[in-house]
């Protein structure tokens, strides 16, 4: 038995981003904006997500520029880590995760937080002009927030999309009304992961649609 289906990978891309701008209202996204948002809208595969995604006025710009210049991904699972394209990337840029340190567990005890959360404060001075991305754990975002409230370290872009019941949406809002200063991208509610954050930072990486 054989199916008849589209076999051109490149086909499949250009159909669907060409539908996603079909079917969604990105009306309010200036093209760098639209360009990442059609990319999130295709890693979920939802259209409606247009609606929940916010960026800041100079997120897109900044985060581009930091990607250029070489900043470092911070990012705050492997499963986003793996889902970086890395021949996108501008300048060869390091994409770190920390949550498997050995410090780890150790450090959430003491801290009294999530292994995320405490990896969060393994990433240290290079918070500092990096593309900080978080895909799953709301802990980990709020941790950053508390962490940049006492430090001169200031990220370049904060990508604000962890996925969840509790404690993602009040995480994503907190970013959003930060008093900081800090330039972000987000996706309101619950909905958020790995793949949307993975289709924004692949998108930021590399103006090829």
């Amino acid at each position: 038995m054989t199916h008849d289906y589209i076999t051109d990978g490149a086909e499949i891309y250009r159909r669907s981003f060409a539908m996603i701008r079909a079917e969604s209202d990105l009306a309010r996204f200036s093209p760098d904006e639209e360009r990442v948002a059609v990319r999130m809208i295709h890693s979920a595969g939802e259209v409606d997500l247009a609606k929940d995604i916010v960026f800041s006025p100079g997120a897109a710009t900044a985060a581009q520029s930091a990607l250029r210049a070489g900043a470092p991904i911070l990012v705050d699972t492997n499963m986003v880590a793996s889902g970086v394209t890395r021949t996108r990337l501008p300048a060869d840029n390091e994409v770190v995760c920390l949550l498997r340190d050995p410090q780890v567990a150790d450090l959430a005890r003491r801290i009294g937080n999530t292994r995320t959360a405490a990896a969060v404060e393994l990433w240290g001075e290079r918070i500092d002009g990096a593309v900080v991305a978080f895909g799953n754990a709301p802990t980990a975002l709020f941790h950053l927030l508390e962490l940049l409230h006492d430090s001169p370290w200031r990220p370049a872009v904060v990508l604000g999309m962890p996925v969840g019941f509790i404690g993602a949406a009040e995480s994503k809002e907190a970013l959003i009304e930060n008093d900081l200063g800090l330039e972000h991208i987000v996706v309101r509610g619950r909905r958020g992961g790995s793949a949307i954050t993975c289709g924004a930072l692949n998108a930021l990486a590399s103006t090829q649609e």
